[in-house]
């Protein structure tokens, strides 16, 4: 038998040591950062859902938001878009009616239950727009799954947002059909749902009673298109100007360069792994605030991995934006946890907390994610900042980015553990040499 020189072992043990550090507090600091996104509130507040106004002559559209929660933007996005028309009915239903966690801890009363939904319509809705849910493909979803299917068999169009499309795959309501997700997930829905027609490079695919949409924001795009399927494109217009929504394309999806992963992007695993003072940014809750300003605060910093947030509000109080959802704070702003405030909302009041550092990122005109973009920009970094809006599928070519190119702090990280793992290992051997060898 050949053996392994000596030398070969011992750098492959100092390769190993070198790895050793990096990988294991990074991993501890990754889990945290994923736990993060979607951790549901331990106090048990469960208001009752917030009034709803029907009327019967209008279509009735409803977002679905899961057990677990749901992609903030995939969310209040189609909803507010919906809402602004005012065409439709519009409301958020779940399986239970407790609150439910969306992308950043904001969290969500759901309007109606799957029952109490059937019993208002006595029909299958609509519209049923499905965001991204983090239990996707796991026995939690199948309550969502099977609602989906009563659904779709009552006549009911389906439009799924971002990864919403791996949840009407797991029901099988995309088989065999051509339909589109996030680039960054796409593969592997490839793989694991052969049946369905993948289709990449377009922001949805409009398949007669289901469109898929591609990632986040091209949810809007895919929103749009159902107001000017049932609304009328003048409507459409009227609702991407209200949101400063400037990528608007009546009649097609707009075209999409296909992303895939670069080298630049590797500033995400930095952020996970190695950003281990990261700060916490409290998102005050005002009673009137606009669902899409709240998802440019919570999804920009949730996506980015790089900023943990906390929904505020004076005596952690519920409230209610803009179309009338309920949503319910977790603490006061004077907690005392937080290392600034963030106000979403272009009419939002001024505030002050205890000195803390006040942003109020819609102050300025345009579409609400160019400010909290900006801000991460300069609070991080311009890499991060693209590769947020990169994951967003948002085109923030024409923002200005005043920050540092590179968390050059966060790669000497890695390499300093790197370096003390080789030195730990190295004092190991001159002990293990060193030490006396029994006769």
């Amino acid at each position: 038998m050949r053996t392994v020189p000596r030398v070969t072992v011992t750098v492959l043990g100092f390769l190993l040591a070198a790895l050793a550090l990096p990988a294991g507090l990074g991993a501890l600091t990754a889990t945290s950062a994923f736990g993060e996104r979607y951790a549901a509130r331990t106090d048990g507040a469960a208001p009752a859902a917030a009034p709803l106004r029907h009327d019967p002559a209008k279509p009735t559209a409803v977002v679905v938001v899961g057990e677990y929660g749901a992609v903030v933007s995939d969310t209040l996005a189609p909803y507010e878009i919906l809402a602004t028309t005012g065409a439709f009915n519009v409301y958020t239903v779940a399986p239970a009616g407790h609150p439910v966690p969306l992308t950043g801890g904001l969290d969500l009363v759901p309007d109606l239950t799957f029952a109490e939904l059937d019993r208002l319509l006595g029909a299958a809705a609509d519209v049923v727009v499905v965001p991204a849910l983090p239990d996707v493909g796991e026995s939690t979803s199948k309550p969502v799954g099977d609602w989906l299917n009563r659904q779709a068999a009552g006549g009911s169009l389906l439009v799924s947002v971002c990864n919403g499309a791996a949840v009407l795959a797991s029901a099988g309501l995309l088989d065999g059909r051509p339909a589109t997700a996030h680039w960054l997930r796409i593969d592997g829905y490839e793989d694991r749902h052969p049946a369905v027609d993948w289709v990449r490079g377009t922001r949805y695919v409009d398949d007669g009673d289901i469109i898929t949409t591609a990632g986040i924001l091209s949810g809007i795009d895919g929103t749009l298109h159902v107001v000017e399927r049932l609304a009328g494109p003048e409507a459409a217009a009227k609702a991407a100007q209200a949101i400063g929504w400037r990528h608007y394309h009546a009649g097609t999806a707009a075209s999409l360069v296909q992303a895939h992963f670069r080298p630049a992007d590797t500033v995400v695993g930095l952020n996970t792994a190695f950003r281990w003072d990261r700060s916490t940014t409290g998102v005050l809750l005002t009673d009137g605030v606009g669902e899409i300003e709240l998802a440019s605060v919570f999804d920009t910093f949730g996506q980015s991995l790089a900023v943990s947030t906390l929904a505020v509000g004076p005596g952690a109080e519920p409230v209610r934006s803009r179309h009338g959802l309920k949503f319910v704070p977790r603490a006061d702003p004077s907690a005392g946890e937080l290392d600034r405030l963030m106000v979403p909302g272009a009419r939002a009041a001024d505030h002050r907390y205890l000195g803390l550092e006040t942003v109020y990122p819609h102050r300025d005109p345009g579409f609400a994610f160019d400010g909290v973009l900006q801000d991460l920009s300069r609070t991080t970094d311009n890499a991060t900042a693209r590769w947020t809006a990169k994951i967003l599928e948002y085109p923030a070519d024409d923002l200005t980015l005043t920050g540092s190119a590179w968390p050059w702090t966060l790669t000497l990280r890695p390499l300093g553990l790197a370096v003390l793992g080789v030195l730990a290992a190295f004092g190991l051997i001159r002990i293990g040499r060193r030490a006396p060898r029994k006769p």
